[in-house]
């Protein structure tokens, strides 16, 4: 499978990079694939390879499953395998990980249930056969079950082939930091990250159970295969300890070092920090990997440099490359100070406070500035920025959505989803008491009755409701109508035309819980018919991955489908699109192709679009790993990067929010997890 939005950031976008013997600081093989998508692809058809081989033999083929967000795509094809090209699960049998305890098998958290909706109940497995553990069992009879699954695993010959995820503390299953090599199936008492990570699925930490049941690091070493899959930037740091890192109980995915057969699948966002990845320079010379000093390639090793050594690039010497692993560098592409002026002026070429251009001057290309060739630019211009929920324009890019409206463009902003499961139950009843005081207030006898019926539901639901349960509809309905009068709000206050503020309500996410279902035709469709009716000359969508949920992932994707879709097009032609991050994660800057400075004034303005999202003020229903406020987050990120071209000698602006561009292509339907230029590559 191709990369969907041109090089990936490892040496064979198009198909998988392995790591070779001797050519890596790695200590157990990795492959990395252009994109999620391609390696759940190839996992599950190395899962199915096996139960092909296995029905021939006549015998049982044996998986060790996962669950959580990292294995969705490999059930999906798995599923489409079953469905279209008739791989039987009927030789299948199958033992999970883990499963939180206590735990209904009903319940919306449970791993059981999450198995049954997204593989058991789709293929023609013998539900006899499909194995998790039981969160029902008392806590005294626990020990006694957890041995007896550790017989039907030896009863059945073993796993033939374990899937694995990986934490953000490093755990595979619920291995906590401190589990031992040998240890067997048991109970486990959950880290706080890992309670922390799992909130959103309880709507609150304080939800989480406080232990699971889980296969130990001895029971999963045993199996005669393991692939331990991670995908995106929130998995790197971990998945660079574990694979280049010594052997610790601290780091449990680390005793994979130790297996005969083992190998970590990863995309680009989670390969990151790998050195071959990040700076493959130190490990001796590039054509080993495929790769070579292409400008890319060269503006992030100088830029590697400087921050090493925290120069700014035109003081970078040539004992400074010399000294850090870059003498190739220098025969290859000149003096260090031909480099350093090359790589100085492709900074200061991202640099532009005309995000949509400025008029009567030639048009900005990306990586490249201001056109040479004089071209003259279209202005002003028509724009469309998606926001995959209601306050990721205004956190994200709200600087440049100010900025782009006080210079008379025609901006418009499609929020994709209703974010109506991310606001507290008491905000959503405070407002309902708001509608039955205004009703009697105003004396609207004709509805009162109605309103205060519904607001006493409201609240007996609200006083009933148990964790991780989906409201009602009438309170979803009220949930986002909070969202989308915030929306209104912020985009309002940012010079957006009230009747530019488009709401998708894209039905993948409309499930009222935080697990969504799969990208449908229906999404696209809707994302099509708004492209079509805008005609737009510059869009803007979000593009970090790490997005801990996964909505920002799978608006991604409907947007790129949708580009596809009409690429064809006279407008689309024409049409640029720029990827923004901001809420996980900012671009670093040897990936900016746009910056846009801004300033005091305009990071006040935008703090103050982003306050007025209420609902996400002060305190989140979906924080994720950082508990600080999506504004706090935005001006950190939108600083540091400002600091960081300061640092490299460039201008010192207050503030910094970066863009990467993506070209629309015709071919390939696949999804854009790879970005142009090797970029790397999600809220509740």
């Amino acid at each position: 499978m191709h990369a969907a939005a041109g090089q990936a950031a490892h040496p064979t976008p198009d198909h998988a990079a392995h790591a070779r013997p001797g050519m890596s600081a790695e200590r157990v093989p990795v492959t990395v694939y252009a994109s999620s998508s391609a390696a759940s692809q190839a996992v599950a058809a190395e899962i199915a390879d096996l139960i092909r081989t296995r029905a021939a033999q006549g015998k049982k083929a044996v998986l060790g499953l996962a669950t959580g967000s990292t294995p969705h795509g490999v059930y999906e094809e798995l599923v489409r395998l079953h469905k279209e090209e008739g791989l039987s699960f009927k030789n299948v049998v199958s033992f999970n990980l883990d499963e939180y305890h206590p735990m209904n098998p009903d319940e919306l958290q449970s791993y059981r249930r999450f198995m049954r909706e997204y593989l058991f109940d789709r293929v023609d497995i013998d539900p006899k056969n499909a194995n998790v553990p039981d969160g029902t069992i008392k806590r005294q009879d626990v020990g006694a079950f957890c041995e007896e699954y550790e017989r039907k695993i030896k009863e059945a010959g073993g796993i033939d082939l374990q899937i694995l995820g990986i934490g953000r503390t490093g755990h595979v299953g619920f291995n906590e930091p401190g589990s031992p090599r040998n240890s067997r199936t048991r109970l486990i008492t959950l880290d706080s990250v890992t309670r922390g990570d799992a909130a959103s699925d309880f709507f609150g930490e304080r939800h989480v159970p406080r232990t699971a049941i889980t296969m130990g690091v001895g029971t999963i070493l045993d199996a005669k295969k393991v692939l331990l899959i991670a995908f995106g930037e929130h998995k790197a740091p971990i998945v660079k300890r574990a694979v280049e890192g010594e052997i610790t109980s601290t780091v449990a995915a680390s005793f994979l070092q130790e297996h005969p057969c083992a190998r970590f699948v990863l995309d680009p966002a989670a390969a990151a920090e790998l050195t071959r990845i990040k700076t493959p320079w130190l490990l001796g010379g590039l054509d080993q990997f495929g790769l070579a000093w292409d400008d890319h390639l060269t503006k992030r090793a100088v830029i590697w440099l400087a921050q090493t050594l925290r120069k700014p690039i035109l003081k970078l010497t040539e004992e400074d490359y010399n000294e850090h692993g870059l003498q190739e560098l220098l025969t290859t592409r000149g003096s260090a100070y031909d480099i350093n002026i090359a790589i100085f002026r492709a900074m200061q070429r991202t640099i532009t406070g005309w995000p949509g251009g400025k008029p009567g001057r030639p048009k900005f290309i990306p990586g490249k500035g201001v056109d040479e060739a004089g071209t003259p630019d279209t202005f002003p211009k028509r724009v469309l920025v998606f926001s995959p929920h209601p306050d990721d324009d205004v956190i994200s890019m709200g600087g440049t959505l100010i900025r782009l409206c006080d210079q008379g463009h025609e901006v418009h902003v499609a929020y994709q989803t209703s974010g109506n499961i991310a606001v507290f139950d008491d905000n959503a009843l405070r407002h309902t008491d708001f509608v039955v005081e205004l009703f009697e207030s105003l004396k609207l006898g004709s509805g009162l009755d109605a309103v205060r019926k519904l607001s006493g539901e409201l609240h007996k639901f609200a006083a009933t409701k148990r964790a991780g349960q989906v409201d009602m509809p009438e309170l979803q309905t009220i949930k986002g109508l909070i969202r989308r009068t915030e929306a209104r709000a912020g985009a309002r206050y940012s010079g957006v035309k009230p009747e530019n503020t488009h709401f998708l309500d894209l039905p993948f996410y409309e499930t009222g819980a935080v697990r969504k279902k799969p990208l449908g035709e229906e999404d696209v469709r809707i994302t099509v018919e708004l492209l079509r009716k805008i005609k737009p000359r510059q869009v803007y969508a979000a593009g970090d991955l790490s997005d801990p949920h996964g909505t920002h992932r799978v608006c991604l994707k409907a947007i790129v489908q949708a580009m596809r879709a009409v690429a064809n097009e006279a407008w689309a032609a024409q049409c640029e699109v720029w990827l923004y991050r901001g809420a996980w994660q900012e671009w670093g800057p040897h990936e900016i192709e746009m910056a846009v400075p801004l300033s005091p004034s305009e990071v006040e303005r935008k703090r103050m679009a982003i306050f007025k999202h209420e609902s996400q003020k002060d305190k989140a229903l979906f924080p994720g790993v950082d508990s600080r406020e999506f504004w706090q987050r935005a001006e950190e990120r939108n600083r540091h990067t400002a600091q960081l071209y300061d640092a490299l000698g460039l201008p010192e602006y207050q503030a910094i929010e970066g863009f990467v561009s993506w070209k629309v292509s015709p071919v390939d339907p696949g999804v854009v997890e790879a970005y142009s230029k090797g970029g790397k590559g999600a809220k509740g």
